[in-house]
């Protein structure tokens, strides 16, 4: 699955890595749905991290759909709504 960091780049994420990253999707999706600022910026840099641990970065130039947009780090609560579809970010 491709998957693109806002202001960062698209990383080649395996399947196998799903699982993980719907765990702290969820996360995200109650701290949008609670409007806790501080849970969903913690929950966003663990999303982050745990997509750039398992993912490879797609080289700049490389022009591959992306199957998930994460917002960047420091996006507010506010600013994500639009993007949660009720599923959260990560597709299940």
């Amino acid at each position: 699955m491709i998957v693109r960091i806002m202001g960062e780049g698209q990383l080649d994420v395996p399947d196998s890595a799903l699982d993980d990253l719907n765990a702290l999707d969820l996360v995200a999706e109650q701290a949008v749905d609670g409007a806790d600022e501080t849970a969903f910026a913690a929950a966003l840099l663990a999303l982050h991290d745990a997509v750039r641990a398992r993912g490879t970065a797609l080289r700049d130039d490389a022009l591959v759909p992306s199957d998930v947009v994460l917002p960047p780090v420091g996006a507010t609560v506010a600013e994500v709504r639009a993007l949660f579809d009720g599923d959260g970010l990560v597709p299940g």
